[in-house]
């Protein structure tokens, strides 16, 4: 199917991973082109800077060029008119995971990084180890790496490392992601509820989980977080080798001695200690995976450390956008009460005695849901002051399952935590110019463009009002 492919048209194109996969194939010589509705930077911008053309908007006549494969997105339903057209005149079509098991990943080393939270920066500090010590791995991550420029590269090297969502796949394969990777190393992070539009409950997360463990080969290895007790039901399994990693004792590769810094975090492995340029704890659980990973891939604890000391982190994730009037802006792409909760923590750290605001717009599939709408005011318990947007797409949320902001403010201000819902951008941009003050951080948390709220919140405090 994929041998003949000269052109590739990717509808949806400006998802994180779509981008990167869009890039990396018009690096190895295929002409692409891309559509999609919402054209916001980073990845717009790093599709323009790499000449990857894309319309904004879906069309059908965006595939009158008749490309040899089409690739739709997961974000795309029926009803988008190119993927109608695409079942109409039954053009040649997959799902982007389809597209990089058999185009990219088959034949390779898969290590598949997985888990509720923390995959993007341990999927990226795994490939940095892999590329400093000149291993030269492929890669697709759901961002964009400091230190690589590009969240997707496709090498002739053995080693393919991945960030596996358990999201589903696409309208017409409704598994989840990770299903496609033809996993050798599963990391397993950790385990919570989310994407409360597909999946029922935990125990539905676990099954999706379970599929991938069932598919590690018996050379393989399953490598969990063992403090994690979410995962722990999953971890039973005979037909592959299981480690565990964790801050417990009781794990095969125990962190201890954790110290942690305003821009660095140290840990101790026995026989080595570990010095990370990230802060907070759930750093420190991402890089204690890295380290085993690494380790059982044949590095050493200096080659990964060497690299460690290089690593510059990934854009959106505890991000600092600009210092304006004397205000740090912090972009984040937070959206889970628990990620929320830990990087809100990572900020006290990195940022000890100032006040700290937190923005948030709900906008992830299960944060729009009510599903969290008692767990949410706990996760701002770090930070000082709390700014609350109108719930993104609001009118694709059934009434009764819709998250209120209303109720999360009530709630946040009933604890004494200074809260206030404002539904628009300028509104918000309007409020915080009148109440920080120069020393503040102010964090902006969500999975979307938000308006281009950081750029407007940069020039509004360097004007001072």
């Amino acid at each position: 199917m994929f041998s003949a492919i000269r052109s590739v048209h990717f509808v949806g194109i400006c998802g994180t991973a779509m981008a990167s996969a869009a890039v990396a194939m018009k690096e190895m010589g295929v002409q692409v082109t891309g559509s999609d509705a919402n054209v916001y930077p980073p990845m717009s911008t790093f599709l323009a800077e790499r000449q990857v053309p894309v319309i904004t908007g879906y069309a059908e006549q965006n595939l009158a060029h008749r490309p040899d494969l089409v690739v739709i997105g997961n974000a795309i339903s029926r009803g988008n008119p190119e993927a109608e057209l695409v079942l109409e005149k039954k053009l040649r079509y997959c799902s982007l995971p389809e597209l990089l098991k058999e185009f990219f990943i088959r034949g390779k080393r898969s290590l598949v990084v997985t888990g509720t939270h923390g995959k993007t920066t341990t999927a990226s500090l795994l490939t940095w180890v892999f590329e400093h010590n000149g291993l030269n791995p492929s890669y697709l991550i759901g961002g964009i790496p400091n230190n690589l420029g590009q969240g997707a590269r496709f090498t002739n090297s053995e080693w393919f490392i991945i960030e596996g969502d358990e999201y589903d796949t696409a309208f017409f394969d409704k598994r989840s992601k990770f299903l496609h990777y033809l996993p050798e190393v599963v990391i397993l992070n950790n385990l919570e509820f989310d994407h409360a539009d597909i999946f029922e409950n935990l125990a539905a997360i676990q099954t999706s989980f379970r599929r991938l463990i069932n598919i590690i080969p018996r050379n393989g290895l399953l490598l969990a977080n063992g403090d994690d007790r979410n995962a722990a039901p999953l971890l039973n399994v005979t037909h592959c080798p299981v480690k565990r990693f964790g801050l417990g004792p009781e794990n095969a590769v125990n962190g201890f001695n954790l110290r942690y810094g305003p821009t660095a975090s140290e840990f101790e492995i026995p026989s080595f200690k570990f010095h990370l340029n990230l802060v907070g704890e759930i750093n420190v659980r991402n890089a204690l995976a890295v380290v085993a990973c690494a380790k059982h891939c044949g590095l050493s604890n200096k080659q990964i450390q060497s690299a460690f000391d290089t690593f510059k982190g990934i854009r959106r994730r505890m991000e600092i956008r600009g210092i304006s009037g004397g205000i740090t802006v912090v972009d984040d792409f937070g959206h889970h009460p628990t990620a929320i909760r830990e990087t809100l923590r990572a900020l006290r750290v990195r940022f000890p005695g100032t006040k700290l605001w937190a923005v948030f717009e709900p906008r992830s599939n299960t944060t729009r849901r009510n599903v969290f709408q008692e767990e949410l005011p706990r996760s701002f318990a770090e930070a000082d002051a709390v700014v609350l947007a109108e719930v993104a797409r609001l009118e694709q949320v059934p009434v009764n399952e819709r998250l209120d902001p209303v109720k999360l403010m009530k709630d946040l201000q009933a604890d004494g935590k200074p809260a206030a819902y404002l539904p628009d951008v300028d509104s918000i941009v309007n409020h915080l110019v009148k109440q920080v003050a120069p020393g503040d951080v102010v964090c902006v948390f969500s999975n979307g463009g938000f308006g281009g709220i950081h750029q407007k919140l940069l020039d509004r405090f360097r004007l001072g009002r």
